[in-house]
């Protein structure tokens, strides 16, 4: 009697830690083949994807092997991009798989499923802004970040040599002041910093110029207005230029156009104003939105089929008093907990019980220069303001605990130990 084939589309942090959890609990035990389906090798911690982009994480220590942690943790991995979708017969399409030189490594393949679980996350939205894709870096993968990253250190590098026609100051522009772009913010004047101790560059961090454009009428629109002034004042006192309510109408190769006519220049742009699910979830036949998430129930199956499931930013999903669950990074890890039990529960025959998201506060990192954000207190909608060095410590649980629901205690454990030594034994930015 063959065993249930449970399909994970994505391995962001919740497709991720589902399949870790479903393939330790199942998939070891031969209760269901559980399989991972995801277009990259490996996986880095989406909120760190800031970080990469200034070198103050170096993603090829940090990246996880799909490969060598499936078969760790009692899953199976296949590399592809999802094509198409055959409810009727549970088939998935995978794309063939293409290498650098053009020539086909595999052929268009076909996936059964018994279950699917869809957890590809979501992409930048330029809103069908002028220029954006041509002039703008995104910071959706790692190979986006790293793009920016070589980027910056080549922009330093030729203010190294003044032309007549550079400016004095050295220019980057961010549009969307959501948690993206104001960290990314931080860590420019941190990696100017170390850029010049090290001898990258002669540019000092008062001659980086950082503006941070939001249309809304403050920064960090979605979270508390505590945090958002706090926060504000913190990227000001560092120099960051804040542009609020402010709309870019056009993007130009060294230059945001806003919609009141101002011209800022830039020899860098990066575009975090928004996001969206990825544009072919609207193409498999499920119901969607305008911005292609995926409308489930409350248990997370899609409203027009019971096999499939969604969870993360790439699913709109209800709660109890007509709101959305937010596209957040814990809305990811609470929606993964819910599923996993969900599906053990349908494997049983067990009746499926509704997500409800727990809202646990928020918290934003400024680089080394500081940490704002709130914390829920338990059950009661009071939150408890923190900043400094109790925010960082909390700020950066938020990744160990991801870690852990991946690795286990005791690996992780070995991760903070190793991480300590590679701050002190390898310079404090990827320089290279």
């Amino acid at each position: 009697m063959s065993v249930p084939r449970i399909v994970v589309i994505g391995g962001g942090a919740g497709g991720l830690e589902l399949v870790t959890r479903l393939g330790r609990r199942l998939g070891r035990r031969g209760r269901a083949e559980i399989m991972l389906v995801d277009r990259h090798t490996t996986h880095i911690w989406k909120p760190l994807l800031h970080e990469v982009a200034t070198g103050a994480l170096d993603s090829g220590l940090d990246e996880i092997s799909y490969q060598g942690h499936a078969r760790a943790n009692g899953y199976h991995f296949q590399l592809g991009t999802v094509t198409g979708l055959d409810r009727e017969s549970r088939q998935l399409t995978l794309a063939p798989i293409i290498d650098d030189d053009g020539h086909e490594v595999l052929p268009s393949r076909s996936l059964s499923y018994d279950e699917l679980v869809i957890a590809v996350g979501s992409v930048s939205n330029d809103f069908g802004t002028p220029g954006v894709g041509e002039y703008c870096h995104f910071l959706d993968s790692p190979r986006q970040a790293e793009a920016f990253r070589k980027d910056m250190l080549n922009t330093f590098l030729r203010y190294n040599t003044p032309r007549h026609d550079q400016r004095t100051r050295m220019a980057v522009g961010i549009v969307g002041a959501g948690a993206t772009g104001v960290e990314l913010a931080a860590e420019l004047y941190d990696a100017s910093q170390m850029l010049h101790a090290y001898g990258v560059t002669q540019l000092e961090s008062d001659h980086l110029e950082v503006h941070l454009i939001e249309a809304a009428p403050g920064i960090l629109p979605a979270l508390p207005d505590r945090i958002s002034q706090a926060v504000h004042r913190e990227l000001e006192r560092l120099g960051v230029q804040v542009h609020v309510a402010t709309r870019v109408t056009r993007i130009e190769p060294s230059a945001i156009i806003t919609a009141d006519g101002q011209r800022i220049e830039t020899d860098l742009g990066v575009w975090a104003a928004g996001i969206k699910a990825p544009a072919f979830l609207s193409e498999l036949g499920l119901t969607t939105e305008h911005n292609h998430r995926i409308r489930v129930e409350s248990s997370l199956q899609s409203i027009d089929d019971p096999h499939i499931f969604a969870l993360g930013d790439c699913a709109s999903c209800p709660q109890e008093d007509g709101s959305q669950v937010p596209p957040r990074a814990q809305a990811a890890h609470q929606q993964a907990d819910r599923l996993y039990k969900n599906l053990r529960a349908r494997l049983e025959g067990k009746p499926l019980k509704p997500f409800v998201f727990r809202d646990r506060g928020s918290l934003i990192s400024l680089a080394h220069f500081d940490a704002v954000g709130s914390l829920m207190r338990g059950a009661s909608a009071r939150s408890l303001f923190i900043e400094g060095h109790l925010a960082k410590f909390f700020y950066a649980s938020l990744y160990r605990m991801h870690q852990r629901a991946i690795h286990g205690t005791l690996k992780t454990g070995l991760m903070v130990i190793v991480d300590g030594l590679n701050r002190f034994l390898k310079p404090r930015m990827k320089l290279h």
